[in-house]
C-alpha cells in the first residue's frame, strides 16, 4: 500500500523573477492550498513573495 509523505519537502520560487529558490517542508494536513511566503531574495536585494512550485 502507497503511503503519502504528511511533511512533503517543497520548492518555493521568486516572484520577482530571479530564479532563486528556498527548500523548505510543509505539513499537508494543515497547508493543503500553495504556500506563499514572503522572504529574503538575495539576488533582487529586497523581500518579495515566494510561492510553492510542484
Amino acid at each position: 500500500m502507497a503511503q503519502t509523505d504528511v511533511r512533503p519537502i517543497v520548492k518555493l520560487r521568486s516572484t520577482a523573477g530571479t530564479g532563486f529558490t528556498y527548500v523548505t517542508r510543509k505539513n499537508r494536513r494543515n497547508d493543503p492550498d500553495r504556500m506563499v511566503l514572503r522572504k529574503f531574495d538575495p539576488v533582487a536585494g529586497l523581500h518579495v513573495d515566494f510561492r510553492e512550485e510542484r
